[in-house]
């Protein structure tokens, strides 16, 4: 009964988010209410137990996820993404620029919030796309998509990363190494397959591109509270914003001292000075402090102000989801589930590695489908293997990276990233489908190839 009370849960859970249209956060709360008073927790066990998984996720996390949207709310600010783009045009040309930006986007900008990036990115790989011939606004529509998505789920900071690695108890330092190798890897992939797959035919200019239209990138400049001017016409700023090498140091900076902390401890060596500087939640504070310290200098008081608020504003909601999604993987774990899952999933059983890998990689992916929210999916993918980990032959880190890569199957319609990015990129839904949905679901089984190629080196 344990099993049926635990899919009863989800698909209530998953039903209040399409259906009626309920927050996550409100919907994960009562789907893990129904759970643990079905099964027999009782109501203040219930109750309890929720508190205290809220409680331990926001422990492992908490301080990275707020640190990690305030520094990219002042890189956006800053106007570092749109600087980087620019550059890399100009350095590059066009034939290079869509693997360029799907690198740069996977590997240095998942602080910023993916709605944000799309908003800030899409104009200008738009604005390159007659450039680079028959297949350019798709190809850069490709790049755009993966580059965006796979640095939300694998790369640090990346909040959903963030989430995933605090749910498993993945040392950050671990994601960092795997996911700095793998996000990109996959991204740049995807973006080279993708290019093959154009050039057999699958676009068509005529059903999938739709007129220009400049309106659209200022009304929806409008909903996320990005910054669409040119650099030096960027609102607030009261000097010549800084160069590009200057604006990234924020974000270039934690990510060496946590790789610098991981390979001191791979190298068995002890140093508090290391450790310290190594910890995420330092290195990430030491990046706000610099981004904040450089956003002062360069932007007006009221401007960097506006930043921090739309910062903690869009914490609040993360927090929240990654916090309940603790709750739901804590009743989880304290109705017995893990007994039966485990039972399923682990090596006595019969399992290979292979095949535990794709039943979490397909638990995320059927998550994301029907929730239509990557990091939603990918968290309450988490909460449901959580109380399982110990009992896998796999090692948690291949596991959060497994869940990052289900979850960003097919992001489709009831995603509202899907309609943000058909007009800003001035393509039809069907256009969408195939530079957004289709190239998702290629990002997804790449990334599961990777994955899985990492699970017999680890």
């Amino acid at each position: 009964m344990t099993a049926l009370h635990t899919a009863i849960a989800i698909l209530v859970v998953v039903l209040l988010i399409l259906v009626p249209k309920v927050e996550p956060v409100i919907a994960l709360v009562i789907g893990s209410l129904y759970l643990g008073i079905a099964t027999g927790l009782g109501f203040e066990g219930t109750i309890d137990t929720i508190v205290d998984g809220f409680g331990d996720i926001m422990a492992e996390v908490g301080l990275l996820i707020g640190f990690g949207v305030l520094l990219g709310s002042l890189l956006n600010s800053m106007g570092a993404l749109q600087k980087l783009v620019e550059k890399l045009m100009r350095v590059l040309g066009p034939g290079k620029l869509p693997y360029a930006l799907a690198g740069a986007l996977s590997a240095v900008f998942p602080s910023i919030y993916v709605d944000v990036q799309l908003v800030l990115a899409a104009p200008l790989a738009k604005s390159a796309a007659p450039r680079m011939g028959r297949y350019g606004l798709p190809m850069m529509g490709g790049a755009l998509s993966a580059g965006i998505l796979v640095g939300y789920v694998f790369v640090v900071p990346g909040l959903g990363t963030l989430a995933v690695a605090g749910l498993l108890h993945v040392p950050l330092s671990t994601m960092l190494v795997y996911g700095f190798v793998l996000g990109p890897l996959a991204a740049l992939l995807t973006t080279f397959l993708y290019g093959r797959l154009l050039r057999l035919g699958l676009w068509n200019a005529d059903t999938d591109e739709v007129p220009d239209n400049e309106d659209v990138r200022d009304e929806l400049a409008d909903v996320t509270g990005a910054v669409m001017a040119p650099e030096d016409e960027q609102p607030g700023a009261r000097r010549p914003l800084p160069p590009l090498y200057l604006s990234l140091l924020p974000i270039v900076v934690p990510l060496l001292l946590i790789a610098t902390g991981a390979i001191a401890d791979a190298a068995g060596v002890e140093s508090d000075l290391l450790a310290f500087l190594g910890n995420p939640a330092f290195a990430l504070f030491a990046g706000l402090v610099g981004a904040y310290a450089l956003a002062k200098r360069v932007l007006t008081n009221e401007r960097v102000d506006q930043a921090v608020t739309e910062g903690f504003h869009s914490t609040g909601q993360i927090l929240l989801v990654t916090g309940v999604g603790g709750s739901l993987g804590a009743v989880i774990g304290k109705t017995g589930l893990d007994k039966v899952l485990s039972g399923i999933f682990s090596a006595d059983a019969g399992m290979s590695t292979v095949v535990t890998i794709l039943l979490v990689w397909l638990v995320a992916a059927l998550l994301h489908l029907a929730i239509g929210s990557i990091g939603v999916a990918a968290i309450a993918a988490a909460g449901i293997i959580a109380p399982i980990m110990g009992d896998l032959a796999v090692p948690p880190a291949v596991l959060a990276l497994a869940i990052g890569s289900g979850s960003l199957f097919a992001l489709q319609v009831n995603s509202n990233f899907f309609w943000m990015f058909q007009p800003l990129l001035g393509v039809t839904t069907r256009g969408a489908l195939k530079a957004l949905t289709f190239v998702t679901a290629m990002a997804s089984v790449v990334s599961l190839v990777l994955v899985i190629a990492v699970s017999f080196v680890v």
